[in-house]
């Protein structure tokens, strides 16, 4: 999956719609508003956070690797991600929080 499908997908799960994408993010619509802002939480981390906070999402830490999973437990067990971050323990978090909600979205 690209990150712009990822992008798409989280936005999704988050209850934002897409206007149009470009190289740095996803021009988005919230709450009726049509918005300038290019939302990008795979490389903005307050992006991440605001989308955790939103969709509930856990975020835990090791000391190389970042675990996110979705709050709602569904029938076969909830959605955990984790991603390996010895080079960039911020990009592996903010990608684990995108990865999660993409995949709530599905």
């Amino acid at each position: 999956m690209t990150d712009r499908e990822l992008l798409e997908l989280a936005a999704k799960a988050a209850g934002l719609k897409v206007i149009d994408a470009g190289g740095l993010g996803l021009r988005i619509e919230s709450e009726g508003c049509k918005s300038g802002y290019m939302w990008n939480p795979l490389a903005d981390d307050g992006d991440a956070l605001r989308l955790a906070v939103k969709l509930k999402i856990r975020v835990r830490f090791s000391s190389d690797w970042t675990y996110c999973e979705e709050p709602t437990y569904k029938k076969y067990g909830s959605i955990t991600t984790e991603e390996l971050g010895t080079n960039d323990p911020y990009a592996a978090t903010c990608r684990a929080i995108v990865r999660t909600a993409a995949e709530m979205h599905n």
